[in-house]
């Protein structure tokens, strides 16, 4: 009878281990498909993914040419500011139902005329020539990438444009306060070599003040209220000889420049200015120039702004005066005089 039951409750032990075994082989079953499933899931998605990245760089490179077209066409398209909602007053307020929504009829009244009103504005634009504007490097968001390389001209920074006060423009330049440039030009020690000037734009209250900045003399700047008298200050003070040559202190700081021109023009707060008339550029057909290259202008054949030039005028003919340090017995005679 024991060995009965004993028969008994091995064949229930091995039916319920085989039971067992197949619940957890179901589970493994199912853990596998799972898997399997998120593996080819994770794939499709990778897929999607670098799609997404392929499509995404795609609309960079778009956004950065149309940036690029935008900007070359800037000189040469009028830009139209945005209609401003128009303003309630008593006397002529446009009708509103309880939508809050403007009727039809009175969006069209008022759109017709803006338009007749913006027809008959006057345009702002100097009736000279187009000017060519050079091709600079830019940002991915269509800002030039400093510092803007021009031959011996370097431009660090554009500054910003100050249309509260009259004397910071005329009717051909903008003078924005914070613009610092870098020029080579003839040393004031030494008029035979070559010394890097830097010119900035700085807030003297009611007027501009211009420096002019020998990296022989920091302690030393030449400072005018007008470009044009930073630029006599210097030619005197290299030589009295250079005295008779007239002074360009536009072109020497690069205000004038026609690339410079324009991207100042293209500023916040251009608009604003009472006295300056905007000039119109087209932009040059020639490619971007790398580097220092940049194409033969006024500085190589101007004495006044170009080193080569200025010697090619004066050195050559052997009518350039260096101007000679003073001796430290002069220096001697000089503090004894004092004393």
């Amino acid at each position: 009878m024991a060995h009965s039951y004993d028969g008994y409750y091995s064949e229930y032990h091995k039916t319920a281990d085989i039971q067992q075994n197949l619940k957890y082989k179901r589970k493994y079953q199912k853990l596998k498909r799972i898997v399997k499933n998120t593996v080819f899931e994770n794939a499709a998605l990778c897929d999607q993914v670098a799609q997404m990245q392929r499509n995404l760089a795609i609309m960079k490179e778009e956004r950065l040419f149309l940036l690029r077209k935008l900007y070359q066409q800037q000189g040469e398209v009028d830009t139209v500011t945005p209609m401003g909602k128009p303003q309630m007053n008593n006397s002529n307020s446009p009708s509103f139902n309880t939508d809050n929504v403007t009727p039809k009829k009175s969006v069209k009244k008022k759109s017709m005329v803006d338009l007749s009103e913006m027809k008959n504005k006057p345009k702002r634009y100097c009736k000279a020539a187009r000017r060519v504007v050079q091709l600079i490097p830019l940002d991915v968001h269509g800002r030039p990438i400093f510092p803007i390389a021009l031959g011996d001209l370097t431009v660090y920074s554009l500054g910003e444009v100050v249309s509260d006060k009259i004397a910071y423009h005329t009717e051909d330049l903008i003078f924005p306060v914070g613009y610092c440039s870098t020029r080579m030009y003839a040393s004031l020690r030494n008029a035979r070599a070559k010394s890097l000037y830097t010119c900035k734009i700085l807030d003297g209250g009611p007027r501009p003040r211009f420096e002019i900045v020998s990296d022989n003399d920091l302690d030393q700047p030449l400072v005018g209220t007008t470009p044009d008298e930073c630029h006599s200050r210097l030619l005197a003070a290299i030589s009295p000889t250079l005295r008779s040559i007239a002074p360009k202190g536009a072109d020497f700081f690069g205000l004038s420049h026609p690339t410079i021109q324009n991207l100042i023009q293209s500023s916040p707060g251009t608009r604003k200015l009472a006295i300056y008339k905007q000039q119109r550029f087209e932009v040059s057909k020639n490619q971007i120039m790398p580097g220092n290259v940049s194409p033969a202008g006024d500085e190589e054949t101007d004495p006044g702004l170009g080193f080569a030039a200025l010697h090619k005028t004066f050195a050559l003919h052997g009518n350039y005066k260096i101007k000679e340090e003073p001796l430290d017995h002069d220096l001697l005679t000089l503090q004894e005089l004092l004393v």
